[in-house]
C-alpha cells in the first residue's frame, strides 16, 4: 500500500520548478565536466530527425558498437540537458545516451519519447549514410529515468527491445499502476537517495511487488532527493549507474561484481544494498563480438505504420484482460500470422459502452472509445507466417466483452 502518494505526486512540479530556476539565469549544470571520466570523451548533439531530443555520444565513436540508453528527466522536465553531467558521463564510457527533451527545451515529456528514441536509433544503425551505421548495439537497450522520468521509463519498460531498467529516485505513485510492475519480464535495478529521499518509501514498495524471480538490484545512498547528477561526472550517481550499465549492456562481469553477492563491491561501500536473484553469468549479455553486418533492424521511425488494405492477408488477434479495478483495468491482445507473413497489421476493438483507452503501448491507436483500431509499430508490424507479437493497454471503466478482429498485409 502507497503511504506517500500525495506527497509524492508534488515532487515533478518541484524538480521542474527548480529547473526553470536554472534555465532561467542560462547555467549549464553544475560543475560540468566536459567529456566525462570514460575512455571516449563525449559530448551531446541533436538531430532533426529526432526532435526535442539530446543525443549523448563519443565525440569520436569508437570500434566497438555502443549499446543504448534512453533516459527521462527528473521532473519529466523537457530539458534535455538536466542531468547532463550524468549523462556525459556515460556516453564517455562507451554508450549512447538520448535523453528527453532539447537542450535547454521547455516544457514537459511523455513516455512516449522513450520510445521514440529507441526507433530512432535502431533506424540510425541501419540507415546507410548515418555515422551511427552499424555503430550501434541494439540488442542492447536500458530504459532509465530519474525521479517523474522513472515513471516515464516503467512504462515503457515492457518494450521487447529492452534489455534492462533502470530506475533513479522513483517509484510508482498509486497502487492501480502495479500492472507495470508484474509486466516486468527483464533485470531492473534501482538507486534511490535514503530514507530522505521523497521517493524512498514508494521505491521500497515497489521493491516488495516485483514478480517472482526477477532479477533485481535495489541502492540506497543517503544523499535526498536530488542525487549527485550535477556533480562532475555525474558523481557516485554517475559511477554506479556507468558500472551497472557495463554489466548489463556489455557482459562486463568485474562491473558486475559491484551488484552481486553478499561481498560486493557497493555492499562495502556508504551503500545499502538489496539484492533479488543476481548472478554474475545468469541473464548476462555474451561477451561475442558483435557481428559485422547489421543486425535485422525495422524502418525508421518517420515512416507511419503499415495500413493494410481490407481483405488483406490473414491474422488473428486475442484479447485478454490482465487486472480489472473498480474504474480501471489492463487488457493486451495477442497478434499473430496465418499461414503467409506480414508487413503490418491492424486490430479493430470494439470496447463494451463506458469503457476507453488511457494509455496504450506498442501500438498506434485511432479512436479511444466505441470502435477503435491499433495499427502497428514501426518495429512490430513484420511477422513471419505464424509469429505473434502484442499490444496492450490501460483503460477505464470495464474490459470485459470487449472484441479483437485482425487484417494483415
Amino acid at each position: 500500500m502507497r503511504r506517500t502518494s500525495k506527497v509524492y505526486a508534488g515532487l515533478a512540479a518541484i524538480t521542474v520548478a527548480v529547473i526553470s530556476v536554472i534555465m532561467a539565469v542560462g547555467a549549464a549544470p553544475a560543475g560540468a565536466a566536459v567529456g566525462g571520466s570514460g575512455p571516449y570523451p563525449a559530448d551531446y548533439e541533436t538531430s532533426a530527425s529526432l526532435a526535442n531530443h539530446t543525443i549523448f555520444r563519443p565525440q569520436t565513436l569508437p570500434s566497438e558498437r555502443l549499446p543504448i540508453v534512453v533516459w527521462g528527466n527528473g521532473g519529466c522536465s523537457a530539458n534535455g540537458l538536466s542531468q547532463g553531467n550524468f549523462l556525459r558521463e556515460i556516453a564517455s564510457h562507451g554508450f549512447l545516451a538520448i535523453a528527453n527533451g532539447a537542450p535547454n527545451g521547455s516544457g514537459s515529456t511523455n513516455a512516449q519519447m522513450l520510445t521514440q528514441s529507441i526507433d530512432w536509433a535502431v533506424a540510425e544503425n541501419s540507415r546507410q549514410g548515418s555515422k551511427y551505421y552499424n555503430r550501434l548495439d541494439t540488442s542492447r537497450v536500458a530504459v532509465a529515468g530519474f525521479s517523474c522520468g522513472g515513471l516515464e521509463a516503467y512504462a515503457v519498460s515492457n518494450d521487447p527491445r529492452v534489455t534492462t531498467t533502470v530506475i533513479f529516485s522513483s517509484g510508482l505513485l498509486n497502487d492501480a499502476d502495479d500492472y507495470q510492475l508484474r509486466r516486468l519480464t527483464k533485470p531492473i535495478a534501482y538507486f534511490v537517495g535514503g530514507p530522505s529521499d521523497i521517493a524512498y518509501p514508494n521505491a521500497m514498495d515497489d521493491w516488495g511487488k516485483l514478480p517472482a524471480g526477477l532479477p533485481a538490484f535495489m541502492g540506497n545512498l543517503n544523499v535526498g532527493h536530488g542525487g549527485t547528477y550535477d556533480q562532475p561526472n555525474g558523481g557516485e550517481f554517475g559511477r554506479v549507474a556507468v558500472l551497472y550499465l557495463k554489466w548489463r549492456l556489455k557482459g562486463d562481469t568485474s562491473a558486475g561484481a559491484n551488484f552481486v553477492g553478499a561481498d560486493c563491491g557497493l555492499c562495502r561501500s556508504q551503500w545499502t544494498v538489496q539484492q533479488k536473484h543476481l548472478t554474475l553469468d545468469g541473464g548476462t549479455p555474451p561477451t561475442t563480438p558483435p557481428p559485422t553486418t547489421p543486425p535485422p533492424t525495422t524502418p525508421p521511425p518517420t515512416d507511419p505504420p503499415t495500413t493494410p488494405p481490407p481483405g488483406g492477408a490473414a491474422c488473428t488477434a486475442v484479447y485478454s484482460v490482465q487486472d480489472q479495478w473498480n474504474g480501471g483495468f489492463v487488457a493486451t491482445v495477442a497478434v499473430t500470422a496465418g499461414t503467409t507473413a506480414l508487413t503490418g497489421w491492424r486490430v479493430t476493438l470494439t470496447l463494451p459502452g463506458g469503457a476507453s483507452v488511457s494509455s496504450l503501448w506498442n501500438g498506434v491507436a485511432s479512436g479511444t472509445s466505441g470502435t477503435i483500431t491499433v495499427a502497428n509499430q514501426s518495429y512490430n508490424g513484420r511477422l513471419a507466417a505464424g509469429q505473434a507479437t502484442s499490444f496492450g493497454f490501460q483503460g477505464t471503466g470495464n474490459g470485459g466483452g470487449t472484441t479483437a478482429t485482425c487484417t494483415g498485409s
